[in-house]
């Protein structure tokens, strides 16, 4: 009976596995050979670390090094500070609530282009939102995505805007759930507001604030679709990210070997990350 259950079992299981073998660890052993043995299109017959000498060696991999990090570091915990200030202020006894809940989500239900579209008319230098209000106060326009300095905030300003509400959601369901006899009780013996979210909310609210910071992490190295349409990583790489800097050496200059040690080491950071918030964060997470 017990071996039936393990056939059984194994049945299930080998479609799912099939898919997950051929769409996912087959493509990740594919680029780690192609990024040892690849140069250019083509594969050469010895393995060779060259492609990741000249990673080292490449300038502009380590501006968009940098600009990613500094990108997951700013939109990440700008993110979930807002998604959860939002949550709270939706989830309190105020009037049209209901309005508000929904103009916090909007921006998620948007498609990026979209989003990334509307951001460029208000980053516009001669019609921009953003230069109008500006010169209601008699200051000059600001050039928002043609300068290098202000390029790449612009960018974490759009991607916060429209991450914050989507995170938000999670927050109001975890909200609640939470149990009202708790806030009752930390009233009789007269705790502040402050006191009370220290003590109970935010860490009642732990496990989900973990799985927002998982997903705005993730989002922050794989979203790209706004660079099509705002700066194309420009102006002189200032607002390139690592997943569009592979795309351009894979698909703009045919580069796939190289492009494939930078997926490795894309590969790399995330594992990395993944380690750190399941093995050390994680650990500091109570579910209840």
């Amino acid at each position: 009976m017990i071996k039936s259950h393990k056939t059984q079992a194994w049945l299930l299981l080998t479609p799912a596995l099939i898919l997950l073998f051929t769409f996912t660890y087959l493509p990740i052993a594919t680029t780690f050979v192609r990024s040892l043995f690849g140069y250019g299109v083509q594969m050469g017959s010895q393995a060779s670390s060259e492609n990741y000498v000249r990673l080292i060696e490449d300038e502009v991999f380590w501006q968009v090094l940098k600009n990613s990090l500094w990108y997951a570091l700013v939109t990440v915990p700008v993110s979930i500070v807002l998604a959860l200030s939002m949550a709270m202020w939706v989830n309190s006894k105020l009037a049209g609530k209901s309005v508000l809940r929904l103009s916090f989500f909007t921006p998620t239900i948007l498609p990026m282009i979209s989003v990334a579209n509307i951001w460029l008319l208000f980053y516009s230098p001669e019609i921009g939102l953003f230069n109008n209000v500006l010169e209601q106060f008699g200051l000059s326009g600001i050039n928002w995505l043609g300068n290098p300095d202000t390029a790449l905030p612009s960018l974490m300003a759009m991607t916060i805007w429209k991450e914050a509400g989507f995170f938000m959601i999670f927050y109001l369901a975890a909200l609640q759930t939470l149990s009202p006899d708790l806030y009752n009780a930390a009233k009789t013996e007269n705790a502040s507001p402050l006191y009370m979210f220290r003590r109970i909310t935010f860490p009642l609210l732990m496990p989900t604030t973990l799985f927002v910071f998982v997903n705005a992490l993730l989002n922050s190295f794989k979203l790209v679709d706004h660079l099509f349409i705002l700066t194309k990583g420009g102006p002189n790489n200032a607002t390139n990210l690592l997943l569009y800097y592979i795309y351009e050496n894979a698909f703009s200059f045919f580069d796939t070997a190289y492009a494939s040690s930078l997926t490795v080491i894309l590969l790399g950071l995330l594992i990395l990350m993944a380690l750190i918030q399941f093995g050390i964060i994680e650990r500091r997470v109570h579910y209840h």
